[in-house]
């Protein structure tokens, strides 16, 4: 809405009540939610001083409070209206706990999961707003501070909250559990995305079932059937569980699944009925998170038609996931906000479909996928060789070597070795019309540039060609 988003109404002297903090300055009634930004906040917010590691919060108050914020949430004095406590984020999780026992009229449904949580919560978020107010997280909210800040968005009028919840230590999603208290908790499936910090697959799984683990008995799990963990934490509850997946013994799954133009189609099958989906996103592995949301939305009583309905108009709007864009002859998907096994992976099959059905060659650019401490080589060479048995036709590496050790030796994929950006560009002087061109890594390698880059070039070589014809 244009007036900002609200909260619950409290006063300043209640806020500090709940967190046991001591109110510096007149009462005064905070009727818009916490920022963490001063840039970010509205009339009537909190702004949260929170002492980062090169950036401390205390410094921005008078900058929040130019923006409208009416009170600081903070650790120490700050000479504007604040309430000081000795830690802030841990206040502001007494303070969403609060607010989240008032709410007796919402749903929370909780998300975690390796892969795909911001898509299904997009998904879900598309589905749930049909129906009434609805609260998502922005961007990627899922942290001790992102969870309680999504919480403290809802009003009275708010009738479903949905919170991402990531962790980097077992603990963590038990925490935010707490805080949220979720109705519905959804694992979508255990990869793995940060290896690195947890040693391995099952330690990630045990972080994971803590979701299904610390739900209300009354609430339902949600599982998916991807992977060959998740499907074990429907033992972790007593209550109702539902699995989402392409097998037939799924209670919520996609049959008849076919691509078109890359895009996904298939019959949704829940319990309560079917309908025909046609997603709007890209690649075959944006099934798993449609059923997600199904099965979230037919746990709350939707209708499998207006389930379908909702996911065939739903857009993605994170940039950088999968943006697949048409010049003219050249189809150009740009995947450079991040890069995972399982979503690299997942990019190279959406390359192998769309270049079969488009009849030219497919190009994939990879650079590097951080994160994956100990296994990072073997996971890369792993990569390559799944790149070189989907057929790609060429795979260029961008200051990447660990892939070249997984191309096998009778493989028909032309490998090109670039130890950067500018020597990829010099390669894709050689694409031509018909071919499907992938740029994908890890945010930190910056290959949105390298795609920039080839659509920029690309824009030139039909420019002369137009000018060839005249």
């Amino acid at each position: 809405s244009d007036l900002g988003e609200a909260m619950i109404e409290m006063k300043a002297s209640e806020i500090a009540a709940v967190v046991g903090g001591v109110l510096h300055g007149d009462d005064i009634l905070v009727t818009a939610p916490a920022f963490l930004n001063s840039a970010h906040c509205q009339p009537g917010s909190i702004f949260l001083a929170i002492k980062g590691e090169n950036v401390d919060g205390h410094d921005f108050v008078a900058d929040a409070f130019a923006q409208g914020a009416v009170v600081a949430l903070a650790s120490r004095e700050v000479g504007v209206r604040s309430i000081v406590v000795a830690d802030v984020t841990a206040a502001v999780s007494q303070l969403a706990t609060y607010v989240r026992n008032q709410l007796d009229d919402i749903s929370v449904i909780g998300i975690t999961g390796s892969q795909g949580k911001t898509t299904t919560k997009e998904l879900l978020a598309s589905v749930l707003a049909s129906q009434g107010v609805t609260v998502s997280p922005k961007g990627n909210n899922n942290n001790e501070l992102g969870v309680p800040i999504t919480l403290l968005q809802c009003t009275r009028e708010t009738r479903y909250c949905i919170v991402e919840m990531g962790a980097r230590h077992e603990g963590d999603i038990a925490s935010l559990v707490k805080i949220a208290r979720p109705q519905i908790g959804v694992v979508l499936r255990v990869a793995a995305a940060h290896i690195g910090e947890f040693g391995s697959l099952a330690a990630i799984a045990r972080a994971k079932s803590e979701m299904v683990q610390d739900l209300d008995p009354d609430g339902v799990a949600i599982v998916g059937q991807y992977d060959d963990f998740t499907p074990k934490m429907a033992t972790l509850h007593s209550g109702t569980v539902l699995t989402f997946g392409e097998t037939s013994n799924a209670d919520v799954r996609a049959a008849d699944i076919e691509l078109r133009e890359g895009r996904p189609y298939f019959e949704l099958v829940t319990p309560e009925g079917r309908a025909t989906v046609a997603l709007r996103l890209f690649g075959l592995h944006q099934i798993s998170n449609a059923l997600a949301a199904a099965a979230v939305a037919h746990a709350l009583g939707i209708s499998a038609e207006v389930i379908a309905g909702a996911l065939s108009t739903a857009e993605s709007h994170a940039r950088w996931r999968m943006e697949v864009k048409s010049l003219g002859d050249l189809t150009l998907i740009n995947d450079a906000y991040n890069a995972s096994p399982d979503s690299m992976a997942a990019a190279l099959t959406t390359l192998a479909h769309l270049s079969q059905e488009r009849g030219g060659e497919s190009w994939a650019f990879v650079g590097n996928m951080r994160e994956l401490g100990d296994s990072s080589q073997q996971a890369h060479a792993d990569i390559a060789a799944l790149a070189s048995q989907l057929g790609i036709d060429h795979l260029v590496t961008v200051n990447a070597p660990d892939y070249l050790s997984g191309i096998p030796a009778d493989s028909q994929t032309e490998i090109h070795r670039c130890d950067d950006k500018e020597s990829a560009l010099t390669v894709a002087h050689f694409i031509n019309r018909g071919d499907v061109v992938l740029c994908k890594a890890s945010r930190s390698d910056r290959l949105e540039e390298l795609a920039e880059g080839i659509e920029a070039m690309w824009r030139v070589k039909l420019e002369e060609e137009e000018g060839s014809k005249e």
